[in-house]
C-alpha cells in the first residue's frame, strides 16, 4: 500500500510523455494529490505520433552518447536510474508488451503509438491522478507554496515540452514560465528535422533514397557525422542522418558561421577504390560507344548518376574520351560532395528543440532547481536532446520517474525492479 504525504501536493504543467510519467511516479512515491496541467483536450497526444504512429518508446542500445545539450552528462544519472530495461518492465506492467526490431529499436507489440498514451493515462488515473484542461499562464510563489492557476501546490514540475512540432512558437509558454522563475534557457534550434541546402540541382533529385554518409562541417570544422539512407527533397537533405545532424546545421547558422554538408555516396568503398571504378567506366566501356551516363549504370541511382556528371563537367550524353581532371572531380563528387547548407526545417517540422533550461540550474539527481525549491523539471523542456530511436522518449521516462519520486519525497533507488514490483502489480 502506497504511504500517502498529507503535506505534499504536486502539480505538474504538461501532460505529455514526461509529464504522465512524472506524474504516475509522483503518485506512486506517495504524493498526497497530482494534477496534471494540460493545455490540449487529450494527454499525451504527441506521443501518438511518435515513430511513425508505432511509438518507438527506448532502445536496447542505450548509452550517454545518444544524448546532447550545453552539458550532456546532465543526462547520465537519470539514464541510470531507469533505463531501457526498467521501461520495458514499467510498460509491460502497464499493459504494454514490447518488442523489439531492427535490432535495438523497441516498440509496443501493437505498432500503435496510441496504445501507449492510452496505457499511461490509464495508469495515472488508476494512480489518481487529476486532470485540469487549462492552459498554466504563471507560477506564483506565496510563502512555501505555490499557485497554478488558483490551485495551492507544495511542489511543481515543469515538463511541458517544447516548440517541436508546433507551427506557431507564440502558443508556446514553457520557456516564459521558467525565465520567469529565474532560469535561463540556452539557445533553442529545431532538431531531429531535415536540412536546407544551396544549389538548383536538389529539383533533379528530388525523392531519390542513397545509402551514404553525411558530415557537417561549421566553418570547416567536423561536428558530426552520420550513415545510412539520405532522402533528397527539392530543398536539400533528409532521411535519418539529416535528422540527426540538423542541430548542429541549425546551430551553425544560427551563430553566423558556415555549413557545409559533405556526402560520401560510396562509403564502402576506399577513394582509390573509387578512382579504378571512374576510370573502369569512363575509359573502358567509353569505346563502344555508350553515353557517359550510360557508362554510370548501376553504380548509383541514374538521376544522382547525371547530377554528378553535369557537375563535374561532363556532359552526360557526350561520347569520346573523358579528361583526367574531370574524372578526378567525379571521384571528388563521389566521396567527398559538398553543399552550402542554408538552414534547416522550422519547429513545425522538427521532432525535437535542441536547448532549454540551463542544466547547471538543476540538480541531476533529483531534477530540482537550484535556483528555486520545489521546481521541478522533466522532459524537453530541459537542455537535453536525444538522437533518432527512442532516445527523446526515454530521456521523458527517465526524467519523470526521477522527478516524480524527487518531489513525492521519496528517494531514487538504486535498483527500480524492486519500486516496480511494489507499486504496479
Amino acid at each position: 500500500m502506497i504511504e500517502k504525504n498529507a503535506k505534499n501536493r504536486i502539480g505538474l504543467i504538461g501532460g505529455g510523455a514526461s509529464g504522465l510519467a512524472a506524474a504516475i511516479f509522483a503518485a506512486a512515491g506517495g504524493a498526497s494529490r497530482v494534477v496534471i496541467f494540460e493545455a490540449k483536450d487529450i494527454p499525451g497526444k504527441k506521443i501518438n505520433g511518435t515513430g511513425n504512429g508505432k511509438c518507438n518508446f527506448t532502445n536496447d542500445n542505450m548509452d550517454p552518447c545518444f544524448y546532447r545539450g550545453e552539458h550532456p552528462e546532465f543526462a547520465k544519472f537519470a539514464l541510470g536510474r531507469f533505463d531501457n530495461e526498467a521501461s520495458k518492465r514499467f510498460f509491460e506492467k502497464i499493459g504494454i508488451k514490447a518488442k523489439v526490431k531492427n535490432g535495438t529499436y523497441v516498440y509496443p507489440n501493437s505498432e500503435e503509438a496510441s496504445s501507449v498514451s492510452a496505457a499511461l493515462r490509464l495508469a495515472a488515473e488508476h494512480m489518481k491522478v487529476e486532470f485540469v484542461f487549462e492552459r498554466v499562464k504563471s507560477i506564483e510563489k506565496e510563502g512555501k507554496t505555490y499557485i497554478i492557476n488558483n490551485q495551492s501546490f507544495d511542489k511543481v514540475i515543469i515538463c511541458c515540452g517544447s516548440f517541436a512540432n508546433m507551427k506557431d512558437v507564440t502558443d508556446f509558454n514553457g520557456y516564459k514560465l521558467v525565465k520567469t522563475l529565474g532560469h535561463r534557457v540556452t539557445p533553442l534550434y529545431p532538431a531531429l528535422c531535415q536540412i536546407r541546402c544551396a544549389g538548383n540541382f536538389f529539383k533533379t533529385i528530388n525523392g531519390v533514397r542513397t545509402e551514404a554518409e553525411l558530415k557537417v562541417l561549421s566553418d570547416g570544422v567536423l561536428m558530426a557525422s552520420e550513415s545510412g539512407e539520405l532522402l533528397f527533397t527539392d530543398y536539400g537533405i533528409s532521411g535519418i542522418p539529416a535528422f540527426q545532424l540538423s542541430r548542429f546545421c541549425a546551430e551553425g547558422r544560427a551563430t553566423g558561421k558556415k555549413v557545409n554538408a559533405v556526402i560520401n555516396f560510396l562509403p564502402l568503398m576506399t577513394r582509390d577504390e573509387v578512382k579504378k571504378e571512374v576510370d573502369f567506366r569512363l575509359s573502358g566501356l567509353i569505346n563502344d560507344g555508350r553515353t557517359a551516363e550510360e557508362t554510370m549504370f548501376g553504380l548509383l541511382n541514374h538521376k544522382l548518376n547525371y547530377v554528378l556528371l553535369n557537375l563535374s563537367g561532363i556532359d552526360p550524353t557526350g561520347k569520346g574520351p573523358i579528361g583526367s581532371e574531370k574524372k578526378d572531380r567525379l571521384v571528388q563528387n563521389l566521396t567527398e560532395f559538398r553543399t552550402e547548407v542554408t538552414g534547416t526545417n522550422d519547429y513545425s517540422y522538427a521532432q525535437v528543440v535542441a536547448g532549454g533550461v540551463d542544466t547547471t540550474e538543476v540538480d541531476p539527481e533529483t531534477m530540482e532547481s537550484k535556483l528555486m525549491p520545489g521546481i521541478y523539471f522533466a522532459g524537453e523542456i530541459l537542455d537535453v536532446d536525444g538522437t533518432c530511436g527512442g532516445y527523446n522518449l526515454q530521456w521523458a521516462w527517465s526524467s519523470g520517474y526521477v522527478s516524480g519520486l524527487s518531489a513525492s519525497g521519496k528517494s531514487i533507488p538504486e535498483d527500480v525492479t524492486e519500486f516496480l514490483k511494489d507499486r504496479f502489480k
